[in-house]
């Protein structure tokens, strides 16, 4: 965070926000770092934490060797035994408590959001409001989704069928740097609220976030071998947490996560994995402009694109194309950078000199290969050594690599239909399936439109927060986009086995009082046609 940065801008170029007064040494103390950091499971070794704003050194951090993993999933297994034999509602009680907590204290983690990820401060809130949302939802429904349930047996009254559902042990979890608040402690919480323990392994550069989430997870009551946490090397670490973990939770790239499908398959275990994404949105012809091109900065431009739902492929009617594209453009234009601890800035830094390089790799060749800037195109070193001015490109086509791969940044590629039918396959036009957004003044048309799209979730008139916000619905990805889903039940139900208790009374599933085998056959046969007739389930 540069203390002198000013209010100018580069010619032709994004606005720079005020700067602020506090820096980085304010927030980040020794004490923090050390109170934060004894929860790492580490035998010696360290490596330095920077932030995205400056490229300073943050914090020395603790690493882990492949002993600490097994060590950490050793005490994890020993405290879930005690914690899962608590009533859900008392597990419960401790996530209801972590969600006001979290909100009373929220000036201290936006803080750390920002200086790990180089985010603006409202979109590092909208961690904040995620992590909140998922932790009223299950601390208020957990016992419902959890709660024995009873099923219809074989044969009615005879046979008494209830499923239960009983923790799988311990959660191995590797959570990403984008959002390192929401996808560490928000993932983890219907693990915890489940039964299990989990044994996590954060992206070492936003470590301190998921430190602090532990940490005021145990002062909300949750025991402290509860949740362990690792870090070190991605390939080095992850591998070994896949190794000892009873199910695995993983958000990252495609291709790490094919690595980890791999792994658990190898161990029969199950995995959720949301991985990437190349995201369309979809203007028709009789979207609300002003609204759309809000909704459009919004999806594009959020964290500066390293979201995995984040808008990258922008298709727009070509009757209103024009005006859409004049107005997005300005707003685009219009959005100032910043690196202050502050809320005020619209556009914050990409998080690692290898984003930067993907970036302007991306647009570079786009532009090398025929494709216009609209607006933005370059890097800003004057406001910090990786922020990178939003992006608006059009003409571009395949084989340019900003057509098909995902970029994770701040740009978005701009392109024209002239039907309906069009947009949806050319939004369908990839294997990624994770996210979409639809336009349009009439809602019924809308829903129509996006059900055709192959996504696993897709916003009518919003980009991405509608969907992910209804944490009562599942949120995943199809094809490369993912397996398995988080929220509503199936996101605290994949951290259970399901069992079935069955009792049977009075007569036995089997010849009896005599009958001989036809006889019984003859009886069943009969039985069966008649739950049949009488529209038996």
């Amino acid at each position: 965070m540069t203390d002198t940065q000013d209010t100018g801008t580069v010619a032709g170029g994004n606005p720079v926000a005020p700067a602020g007064t506090r820096t980085a040494a304010d927030v980040v103390t020794p004490e923090l770092v050390a109170r934060l950091t004894r929860a790492v499971v580490s035998s010696g070794g360290t490596t330095a934490g920077h932030t995205p704003f400056t490229g300073r050194k943050l914090a020395d951090l603790p690493q882990s060797t492949l002993d600490d993993v097994a060590t950490a999933f050793a005490r994890a297994r020993h405290a879930q035994r005690a914690w899962a034999e608590a009533p859900p509602r008392r597990r419960a009680e401790v996530l209801l408590r972590f969600h006001d907590l979290v909100l009373a204290r929220q000036s201290e983690i936006l803080d750390l959001i920002q200086l790990e990820t180089g985010k603006t401060r409202l979109h590092a809130h909208e961690e904040v409001q995620a992590v909140a949302v998922v932790a009223r939802h299950y601390g208020r429904a957990a016992a419902s989704y959890l709660r024995p349930r009873s099923r219809l047996g074989v044969l009615p009254v005879l046979t008494k069928a209830t499923e239960l559902r009983r923790p799988r042990g311990v959660i191995g979890h590797i959570s990403p740097w984008n959002y390192p608040l929401e996808l560490s402690a928000g993932d983890a919480l219907p693990a915890f609220v489940a039964g299990n323990a989990v044994v996590m392994k954060p992206d070492t550069g936003t470590a301190l976030t998921a430190l602090w989430a532990r940490d005021l997870l145990v002062e909300a009551g949750l025991p402290e071998a509860v949740w362990q946490i690792v870090l070190g090397e991605g390939p080095v670490v992850g591998p070994a947490v896949v190794a000892h973990a009873d199910y695995v939770s993983f958000t990252g790239s495609t291709r790490t996560g094919r690595e980890v499908a791999r792994g658990a398959a190898d161990r029969l275990i199950g995995a959720s994995l949301e991985l990437g994404g190349k995201n369309a949105m979809l203007v028709l012809r009789d979207a609300d402009l002003d609204r759309a091109v809000a909704g459009a900065v919004r999806g594009c431009f959020s964290s500066a694109g390293q979201l995995c739902m984040s808008i990258e492929r922008l298709y727009v009617h070509s009757s209103v194309a024009d005006e859409f594209l004049r107005r997005f453009a300005a707003r685009t234009r219009a959005l100032r950078l910043g690196t202050a601890l502050a809320y005020g800035a619209d556009m914050g830094s990409l998080v690692s000199r290898q984003q930067l390089e993907t970036v302007t790799r991306h647009v570079d060749e786009a532009v090398a290969k025929g494709a216009t800037v609209v607006t933005g195109g370059r890097p800003r070193p004057d406001v910090g050594p990786l922020f990178y001015e939003p992006t608006v490109l059009e003409g571009v086509e395949p084989p340019m690599a900003v057509c098909t791969e995902e970029t994770f940044g701040p740009v978005v590629s701009v392109y024209r239909f002239d039907d309906e039918d069009e947009a949806v396959r050319r939004a369908n036009s990839t294997p990624y399936g994770l996210n979409a957004s639809v336009w349009t003044r009439d809602g019924r048309r809308g829903r129509a439109v996006a059900a055709r799209v192959r996504a696993g979730t897709v916003n009518v008139n919003e980009a991405y927060a509608a969907a992910y916000g209804s944490v009562g619905a599942p949120m995943g990805g199809m094809g490369d986009s993912g397996l398995g889903r988080r929220h509503g039940a199936e996101g605290i139900l994949k951290y259970t086995e399901a069992q079935t208790v069955a009792q049977q009374r009075l007569l036995p599933l089997g010849p009896a009082f005599g009958m001989d085998d036809e006889r019984y056959a003859r009886v069943m046969t009969g039985g069966l046609r008649v739950l049949k007739a009488l529209r038996v389930r």
